[in-house]
């Protein structure tokens, strides 16, 4: 894989933060800084997923969804109690 290099501008103390942790991690800022945003992409790229599935999925059933639903529960609860005679 090809390496880019970049500069970015950050606080200081989030600066010193990353440092430290880096050290801690025995690794590289930069190494640190490519893991941060490989998991901030792809906490975005589930986010984003996840509000495409709520924008298809998030009204609820519609009218006939709602009838079927009511027959399966009728059928449910008939087929209980007639087990429940036994």
């Amino acid at each position: 894989m090809a390496h880019v290099k970049t500069a970015i501008s950050i606080d200081q103390a989030l600066f010193d933060a990353a440092d430290a942790l880096a050290k801690q991690l025995h690794t590289s800022r930069s190494q640190l800084f490519a893991m941060a945003m490989e998991t901030f992409i792809h906490q975005r790229q589930n986010q984003q997923l996840l509000e495409q599935i709520e924008k298809a999925y998030g009204d609820g059933p519609d009218l006939a969804e709602q009838a079927y639903l009511r027959r399966m529960k009728r059928k449910h609860r008939d087929r209980i109690e007639a087990d429940e005679a036994w």
